[in-house]
């Protein structure tokens, strides 16, 4: 039978080891989802965010194994793992959990006499969670969560780089008392899991990763008729104006360009800087930077670990190398970061300068520490430059002006609009990209209706 191994990150050996799911544990799974969904979709709402509440509490009992696992399979620093489950996982779980009686609720229709005519929103079925490693617990609970809440059943497949996150999933459902079935895991390589996009007993397929993924899983949903979420790539950009904050946009861009080893899909790769800003920003953007310290990521005083692959770092690597031979200039020397190591997944931030739009650099994801700056003469050349993209996911603008925020939110071309912020997901708000950044919306009110669908009553009285 083929096995999946887990390479870690931390020291190149292999962390876990898990025979892959066969064609007959993926029909037995689905068939038993398809089963149990039925039933959960009768139990009341308020046993479900019971059920929900248990499985985050539980989940928060065990944080510091959960942390150190996350560390091993990934290579987060295990200084910043444990707010993975006590911050993002639990606030989205909780306010998903919150706002699913109003998000739940029917809708009524204006009154018309001698009629009762509302909408209700039902489940799907079964709904497929294809969840990526840089992430693990943020970006699946988006969707688990709330899918469970609605009453469908969930099948997750997690990724070869962090598969104990699916089992700590199923841990704390079973400990929370959710019925078998309802929610279940399968370890499948690309093939098998095209086969589950394709079945019919999958009503909707959540996926979060590449472009190139995305390009897959529309192909093998392609002539079913079912629904398709893609989060995929960004490449999303900063401007800072000349009326912002120095050191504040400083410390928050090294950041949200830096942190998590610069593997965020939301990450900071691209600033833009005004001319009256560029010379002062970079200098202090330089000496931030170096105040990170690269290493194992065990080590509490580490704050930033290896990437996740030795393959990614080299990616990064092959960018920075040839934009510098296109004339970029770097500013970090590696030998200031002596855990810095070609031929591991280890690597030093960077930080660029002299960049331009022909460089791969400033134009293609990243999903590093490398950062390139620019500086532009006016908020018309900035918002040129920050839609110069095939992605779209997040923009964040550093200004004191809320007003000028707005107008240039309005014209760009992307799913969120940060002001003074960025790297960060509000649970409250929809989280969703335009072009090659993917399509659909998960979180917030709106992330309820693509995991439900509408039925209208119309009832007239005789």
């Amino acid at each position: 039978m083929a096995v999946q191994r887990t390479i870690s990150p931390v020291d190149g050996r292999i962390y876990v080891e898990r025979t892959l799911a066969g064609p007959e544990e993926l029909e037995q799974t689905l068939a038993q989802a398809t089963r149990a969904q039925k039933a959960w979709a009768q139990t009341p709402l308020h046993e479900r965010l019971a059920i929900v509440e248990r499985m985050v509490e539980v989940m928060l009992g065990a944080v510091e194994a959960v942390a150190e696992e996350l560390t091993w399979q990934m290579g987060r620093p295990i200084r910043y793992s444990p707010k993975e489950i006590q911050g993002g996982f639990a606030e989205r779980a909780r306010y998903m959990a919150r706002i699913a009686p109003r998000a739940l609720a029917d809708l009524p229709a204006e009154e018309m006499p001698g009629f009762t005519r509302f909408i209700r929103r039902e489940p799907l079925g079964v709904v497929l969670v294809l969840a990526p490693w840089n992430y693990p617990y943020l970006t699946s609970v988006n969707t688990i969560v709330p899918a469970i809440l609605a009453g469908n059943a969930v099948v997750l497949k997690h990724s070869a780089q962090t598969p104990l996150v699916a089992e700590r999933y199923a841990w704390a459902f079973r400990e929370a008392g959710l019925p078998e079935g309802v929610f279940q895991y399968l370890h499948m390589d690309h093939d098998l899991t095209a086969q589950a996009i394709a079945d019919p007993r999958v009503a909707f397929v959540a996926f979060t990763g590449s472009v190139a993924g995305g390009r897959a899983v529309e192909r093998a949903a392609a002539g079913h008729f079912k629904g398709v979420a893609l989060e995929l790539g960004g490449k999303d950009p900063a401007y800072v104006r000349p009326d912002a904050d120095l050191e504040y946009s400083v410390v928050n861009l090294v950041d949200g360009a830096m942190f998590n080893s610069g593997q965020s899909c939301c990450g900071v790769e691209r600033i833009y800087v005004h001319e009256s800003l560029y010379r002062p920003f970079v200098e202090a953007f330089v000496a931030e930077t170096l105040k990170l310290r690269l290493g194992n990521p065990l080590d509490p005083e580490t704050t930033l670990g290896p990437m996740v692959r030795t393959e990614a770092a080299e990616f990064v690597r092959g960018q920075i190398a040839e934009a510098i031979a296109q004339g970029a200039k770097a500013l970090i020397d590696p030998k200031a970061f002596p855990a810095d190591a070609p031929g591991t997944p280890y690597l030093a931030p960077q930080v660029l300068v002299d960049v331009n739009h022909r460089m791969r650099v400033m134009v293609e994801e990243s999903f590093g520490p490398v950062v390139g700056i620019m500086p532009v003469k006016s908020d018309e050349e900035a918002l040129a430059l920050m839609n110069d993209s095939p992605y779209g996911l997040t923009a964040s603008i550093w200004s004191k002006d809320e007003e000028a925020a707005l107008q240039l939110g309005a014209a760009l071309e992307t799913g969120t609009v940060f002001l003074n912020r960025c790297d960060y997901l509000d649970p409250a708000l929809a989280w969703t990209g335009v072009k090659a950044s993917g399509r659909g919306c998960s979180l917030s009110l709106l992330g309820y209706e693509q995991l439900t669908r509408p039925k209208s009553y119309h009832l007239r009285k005789v």
